[in-house]
């Protein structure tokens, strides 16, 4: 499907970069591929490492592309989607995709004229390894073709989602969106306490990533809870009741549902924030 549409990305750091090589890899032509990026660094490498068209601006035929990936800070959106607004054809031409946190579709809509083909999209950094999770949301009408055209986009780089609405996607941010952060929170307090007890840092590091990636991939591969593959590892009166213990005790697990309903709310502010008019 996505090797006959061309692809404009608005934006062309990290996460742009990923989606780009993504769809390179399944059969897109880089020369269906344009970017826009105000630095010449960013263009220069673009157009080395990937071979597609950068320019410093957008123009007609950036804003005739099939699909736009709009990848700018979310503080930057509006001011983007004004400079691309004039180059944009009329009507739905175009399928529009979000990849910036915290915009809400209503407001995607408004700055880009009152298109309803747009799709709001929180990705996140394992994307980069080509194992990202994304949550997707669209307004209510928008067809089938689209949809499929974003979840094969999305999964250029990992897996997908879809969700009703901002507020799930909100979810979504707070979950998956800043989750990499919270594991990588775990791999650091892992290695600290792995030098604490005499491990290396570098043997601590090892042993608290394997084990994630393990842990992770059986999660993944079982159809039984999470909750029932902890019990198996946990003997009462073992090394792993005395962890979980202290972790209860800490409130642990409470915190960490707390940390994740502040992660929502503050998505949700942002949304506010960045939609005053």
């Amino acid at each position: 499907m996505l090797d006959t549409l061309t692809f404009g990305f608005l934006g062309g750091g990290n996460m742009a970069s990923a989606l780009i090589g993504g769809l390179i890899a399944r059969g897109v032509p880089a020369g269906s591929i344009r970017v826009v990026d105000p630095f010449p660094e960013a263009q220069q490498r673009l157009a080395r490492d990937l071979g597609v068209h950068a320019a410093g601006a957008p123009d007609a035929a950036f804003g005739a592309s099939d699909v736009l990936v709009l990848a700018v800070k979310p503080q930057q959106f509006r001011e983007a989607a004004a400079q691309l607004l004039p180059h944009l054809p009329a009507g739905d031409g175009n399928l529009v995709i979000s990849v910036a946190a915290g915009i809400r579709l209503q407001d995607m809509q408004r700055w880009l004229g009152g298109r309803n083909r747009v799709v709001r999209a929180m990705p996140n950094t394992p994307a980069l390894a080509g194992m990202g999770m994304t949550g997707l949301a669209a307004p209510a009408g928008l067809s089938d073709k689209d949809r499929d055209i974003a979840s094969a986009v999305a999964q250029a780089v990992g897996k997908c989602v879809w969700v009703e609405n901002d507020a799930q996607i909100d979810a979504v941010t707070a979950i998956s969106g800043s989750g990499p952060a919270y594991v990588f929170y775990f791999i650091e307090a892992m290695q600290r306490a792995a030098t604490e007890l005499g491990l290396s840092a570098d043997q601590g590091r090892e042993l608290a990533v394997e084990t994630f990636r393990g842990a992770a991939t059986l999660a993944g591969q079982s159809a039984e809870p999470v909750s029932t593959l902890r019990e198996r590892v946990t003997s009462k009166g073992g090394t792993t009741y005395a962890a979980l213990t202290a972790m209860d005790a800490g409130g642990i697990a409470d915190a960490f549902v707390r940390a994740m309903h502040a992660a929502a709310a503050r998505g949700k502010e942002m949304g506010a924030e960045f939609g005053k008019d």
